[in-house]
């Protein structure tokens, strides 16, 4: 691939091996010696007295390469990852200061400072899988400009290329000299945007295919969040509005529009910023067209629409709301990138807090003793079971690029690191049936998207808590986290309505898993197994789907809102098994890959780990169906037990696994063991509201 040819080597340093610059008051002891598995060492009798800073060592196991092999994919997949890992090492994407506006215009200068490294930003925007992987890692050191790059190279250049893009000079936009922005959402008309209001009226003053006015007829048709200010350079937008012809609504299309030059907003756009909100900073606003004359061209064709010399509309698709779908087509792989997002970003936020509580120490049950805040299970446990988490989503990720990337390419039988991922637990895939498959492909997209965005949140959410008042600064990177993980949850469609589609498709569109594993009787399996743990994700999906059905059809009679009412609960509660079943699947898959014996057994618990936790509040749904036993019951706390302590040696390196580079964790101050001397050197001086005089400080 041509944007790969230019990148220098990816820093493979494992994540813990980044040693922090010596403490200028008080030197480190030596590195204590390996312990017991499942022992967390104390510091030394001999260094109590000084600021403890050992870490507790793991029995030395040969896996952080191969589980990161694993989490990241083939050779191919995995360079992209590298590449990425390159880009945000760059002193370029170091944290600096500034105005909200300062910060925009830095991530406008990212953005053209990554497309001089790609060399052809239209295989970028070509590649489902390029794109995912921008999106894991760009947001970790400015989710502004992970905001502006997902729009400008899928939502914008992925669209022109879609609609007989080579039919047109793209130059303009691949080498940045004019920035792509998508105005699809308008103020009145967000989850209900095939509803849109702003019109493309073929002129009627030329007649034939002369141009198009473009114009927005209400106040509440205001294209509504779209980066179309004037910061950042100039900008054209790809415009969704009601194509009219002769007073007929022929369905939304796009329509490429310029909205700006070096001198500034062009005639009949009016754009105003929206509210400060908080999060990452990006040039939201508001954008309106008076009557906007555009040429013919302006319209984007393909098999959904184009028009003869005439004037007159030929389709390949029989309704307005199917060609809607096919414009705003890029949506899906935008999905796919709002939950690559949110991986990165949990990762990272794990990959900081197991640093910190590895080299934190607090007073140990002995006078003057001092140990790791990671020798506590309060605080070990959650952060393995957050890891557990991350582990299962990107395995579920993964498959679902694989699936949409085979679409893209044409190629159904390339499903790459998902294992076989077209078997029938989908819902309808290998049947032959292109529609079919496309249709059980794009709702594996946004059910993994509303499944890891939400589970990222929790995950920055525990970690930001764990790390105390470390984690509420700037340059600890977590605090900042969270609005950019509900940034991902909100755009390419709020994950509520994402879900309640994808559950409304599921009621009658497929049946249920008869299980992968169902050689013995449930009394007989044991919870340590996690394919007995996976078969009762599959029994819950049937059990949610059952009564789903049920609810629909003895819904109210004549009232569709009131029997989807009746139903949605349960129809939600199917959704959401389903997302974890596929994520339990996608898990046993990478188990099974695994080319070491010790790799395999460890990420045999953090899957037994992952599937404990997601079963965790349907104990009694599964009693009561007669999944699971007396027996079941009484050990699950054990065996979640069990599982944290045999995990819990190995936090570092399941954390190396996610490939952090030493050079992002470097200016990190909690990932960094720097953080004391940091933040010495940065507290503001002495002053008269902070400093007594000779009688000692002021109270607070």
């Amino acid at each position: 691939m041509t944007l790969l040819t230019f990148q220098k080597e990816a820093d493979s340093t494992p994540a813990t091996s980044a040693r922090p610059a010596q403490d200028r008051r008080t030197a480190r002891p030596p590195r204590q010696e390996a312990v017991a598995p499942g022992c967390f060492a104390p510091a030394r009798p001999a260094d109590r007295t000084a600021r403890a800073v050992d870490r507790w060592t793991p029995p030395p196991l040969p896996v952080p390469a191969e589980l990161r092999r694993l989490l990241f994919g083939r050779p191919a997949e995995g360079r992209l990852h590298d590449l990425w890992r390159a880009v945000v090492s760059d002193e370029e994407f170091a944290p600096r200061a500034g105005t909200a506006d300062e910060r925009i215009a830095r991530s406008y200068a990212r953005l053209r400072h990554i497309d001089a490294v790609l060399g052809d930003s239209a295989e970028l925007a070509r590649d489902p899988r390029a794109l995912a992987a921008l999106h894991e890692w760009t947001p970790l050191v400015d989710a502004g400009l992970c905001t502006v790059a997902g729009i400008h190279y899928n939502l914008f250049l992925g669209s022109l290329l879609d609609h007989d893009g080579e039919k047109r000079d793209l130059t303009p936009y691949t080498t940045l000299r004019r920035t792509g922005t998508f105005l699809c959402t308008e103020l009145e008309h967000g989850n209900d945007a095939a509803a849109l209001e702003t019109t493309a009226t073929l002129d009627p003053a030329t007649g034939g295919t002369g141009g198009f006015v473009l114009h927005t007829p209400t106040p509440g048709a205001q294209k509504f969040m779209p980066n179309t200010s004037t910061l950042g350079g100039p900008k054209s937008a790809l415009v969704a509005a009601r194509l009219l012809i002769d007073g007929e609504d022929q369905g939304v299309f796009l329509f490429l529009t310029p909205l700006s030059d070096e001198r500034g907003l062009l005639p009949g756009i009016t754009v105003r910023r929206v509210p400060e909100r908080s999060g990452p900073q990006v040039d939201h606003c508001l954008t309106a067209f008076d009557t906007v004359r555009l040429p013919p061209d302006a319209l984007l064709e393909a098999e959904h629409g184009r028009l003869d010399d005439h004037g007159r509309l030929h389709s390949s698709l029989g309704n307005r709301r199917k060609r809607f779908l096919h414009a705003i087509g890029r949506v899906t792989t935008g999905k796919l990138c709002m939950s690559a997002s949110g991986l990165g970003m949990a990762r990272a936020a794990l990959g900081i807090a197991v640093r910190y509580a590895l080299d934190r120490h607090i007073g140990g049950p002995r006078a003057g003793e001092r140990v790791p805040l990671a020798a506590h299970r309060s605080h070990h446990g959650r952060l393995l079971a957050g890891i557990a988490t991350a582990y299962g989503m990107t395995f579920l990720h993964r498959e679902a690029v694989a699936r949409w990337s085979a679409l893209a390419a044409g190629d159904a039988e390339d499903t790459g690191n998902a294992g076989d991922a077209g078997d029938a637990r989908d819902g309808g895939t290998r049947t032959g049936d292109d529609a079919t498959d496309r249709a059980a492909a794009e709702r594996l997209v946004a059910l993994t998207k509303s499944w890891v965005t939400w589970n990222a949140r929790s995950i920055v959410v525990e970690c930001r808590e764990r790390c105390g008042a470390q984690g509420l600064f700037a340059a600890n990177v977590l605090a900042d986290l969270q609005p950019a993980v509900e940034g991902a949850i909100t755009a390419e469609g709020d994950n509520l309505v994402v879900m309640v589609k994808a559950a409304a498709e599921m009621i009658f569109g497929q049946e249920s898993d008869p299980g992968r594993y169902p050689e013995l009787t449930s009394a007989e399996r044991t919870l340590d197994d996690p394919r007995f743990l996976r078969d009762l994700l599959a029994r819950l999906e049937a059990l949610w789907r059952d009564r789903a059905r049920a609810a629909l059809r003895q819904g109210p009679s004549g009232d569709p809102v009131g029997r989807w009412n009746a139903a949605s609960p349960a129809a939600l509660e199917m959704a959401s098994a389903h997302t974890r079943l596929r994520s339990a699947d996608a898990f046993l898959d990478a188990v099974d890959r695994a080319g070491t014996p010790e790799a395999r057994a460890l990420l045999t618990k953090l899957c037994r780990l992952h599937l404990l936790g997601q079963l965790s509040g349907e104990t009694g749904e599964l009693f009561a169906a007669g999944a699971l036993t007396t027996r079941h019951l009484r050990g699950f706390a054990r065996t979640v037990e069990n599982t944290l302590a045999e995990l819990a040696p190995h936090l570092a390196d399941l954390v190396d696994a996610f490939g952090l580079p030493s050079a992002y964790l470097a200016r990190v101050p909690i990932a960094d063991g720097g953080y004391l001397d940091r933040l010495l050197d940065e507290a503001g001086g002495p002053g008269p509201a902070t400093m007594g005089g000779t009688d000692g400080p002021r109270p607070a």
